[in-house]
């Protein structure tokens, strides 16, 4: 049995502890604030979705998704300008020293794709716009299921990792004042 979930616990617990994370919950995330969110989550998605193409380890694409809402929102606001967090630009600079390791991007997608699929589910229901992120044409136990079937107790440290990366995004994220 796989024990990802137990094994990174403390790390995902870290992450929605942060400000920013509950503002998203709370209802009351602005569309200029949300855009943020989604303009750094964009590139996060689209590098790590095409290096796991490469290694066929995708079960579904949100990056496209996240474009979507992107331009749906911005229809909305005048004059806004996206904050691009640096924290970002780390992330995708690490994605690229492990963009061969199949192991290693499969722990990425477990952070990352196996919480849209769960908690994104809530978060849709909060946030401003469709929420086209969290929207899948097959029904999410089933992607999860498939990505479950990858994934193995030795990714725990590689999964705290990404963790790590989006724990760091969500206090830039707080200490902002856009």
């Amino acid at each position: 049995m796989n024990n990802l979930k137990e094994l990174t616990w403390e790390n995902h617990k870290n992450a929605e502890r942060q400000a920013f994370v509950k503002e998203m919950f709370s209802g009351n995330i602005t569309v200029e604030r949300y855009l943020d969110f989604l303009h750094n989550q964009h590139p996060q998605y689209n590098v790590l979705e095409q290096f796991c193409k490469l290694h066929n380890l995708l079960d579904v694409e949100i990056a496209p998704k996240i474009h979507q809402d992107i331009l749906e929102l911005q229809q909305n606001v005048q004059g806004y300008v996206p904050t691009v967090y640096p924290v970002v630009k780390e992330y995708l600079d690490y994605l690229l020293t492990i963009k061969d390791d199949v192991e290693k991007l499969l722990a990425h997608v477990y952070v990352r794709h196996m919480g849209d699929l769960s908690g994104g589910q809530m978060i849709a229901k909060r946030v401003p716009g469709p929420g086209n992120m969290y929207k899948f044409d097959e029904d999410t136990e089933v992607i999860k299921d498939k990505i479950r079937l990858r994934l193995n107790d030795s990714m725990a440290e590689e999964a705290k990792v990404c963790f790590d990366f989006a724990t760091q995004l969500f206090k830039e994220m707080s200490e902002s004042t856009s």
